[in-house]
């Protein structure tokens, strides 16, 4: 048995619906702040040390995934 159901709504309207906050606001004022910091050129101020920690994260996911990917592929060919 297979089921489709559709939902005609925008996203905001099943954002609400699922009950998840509006952080729309929070993410303008953060976004300023940090332009404000990097026009100003405040000192010690990186803005790649914000990113830093999700790149290194992401890039390992896909590392991982790469070596699960080639341990299968070597698994199959084993029993050949």
């Amino acid at each position: 048995m297979k089921v489709n159901v559709t939902f005609d709504m925008t996203p905001e309207e099943f954002r609400r619906l699922l009950g998840l906050p509006d952080v729309q606001q929070f993410q303008t004022d953060v976004f300023e702040q940090m332009m404000e910091k990097m026009k100003a050129g405040e000192e010690g101020y990186d803005p790649m040390s914000i990113y830093q920690p999700m790149m290194e994260k992401g890039m390992s996911a896909m590392t991982n995934f790469q070596q699960n990917l080639m341990s299968m592929m070597m698994a199959g060919q084993s029993k050949d």
